[in-house]
C-alpha cells in the first residue's frame, strides 16, 4: 500500500469539508502502516476506523449540501451510493475472515482523489453560498 501525500490542490475551500478529506487519507495511512508493521489486530482496529469514518463523511456532506439546496444532489448522492456499497462490502467481507484491507485503501485513495477533483469542486459554490447566508 502506498503512503498519500496530501497537497493544498486538493482542498475545496469549505474547511469542515476539506478537514475530512484530509483525516480520510491520514486514516488510510495509518491502515497501509498497521498492514506493513502491526498486527492483525491493529489492521482490523484501523480498517474499521477508515471505513466507518468515510461513511460518516458522505452522510455528512450529503445533509450540508442537502442544507444547501445543492442542485445536483441526487447525482451526488448516487456516486456516493457506488462507493458506500462498496465499502460495505469489503466490511463485511473483512469481518468475515477475508483480508480486504488493500482494497479498501485502493477504493478510498482513488476516490478520495477523483471524487474530489470532480464531483465535490462542482458544489463549492453553492455550500459558499448557503454558508454566507447562514452567517448573517
Amino acid at each position: 500500500m502506498q503512503i498519500l501525500v496530501w497537497n493544498d490542490g486538493l482542498d475545496i475551500g469549505i474547511d469542515v469539508i476539506d478537514g475530512q478529506h484530509r483525516t480520510i487519507a491520514d486514516n488510510l495511512n495509518r491502515l497501509a502502516r498497521a498492514r506493513h508493521g502491526g498486527g492483525s489486530d491493529e489492521v482490523a482496529q484501523v480498517f474499521e476506523q477508515t471505513a466507518d469514518y468515510a461513511l460518516f463523511h458522505f452522510g455528512f456532506e450529503e445533509s450540508l449540501l442537502e442544507e444547501a439546496g445543492y442542485e445536483l444532489l441526487d447525482s451526488h448522492r448516487r456516486a456516493h451510493a457506488v462507493f458506500i456499497d462498496r465499502v460495505r462490502a469489503l466490511q463485511d467481507r473483512f469481518r468475515a475472515g477475508e483480508d480486504t484491507s488493500e482494497a479498501l485503501h485502493a477504493l478510498l485513495a482513488d476516490w478520495l482523489f477523483n471524487h474530489i477533483r470532480h464531483e465535490d469542486r462542482a458544489y463549492v459554490d453553492a455550500v459558499r453560498a448557503y454558508m454566507g447566508a447562514t452567517r448573517n
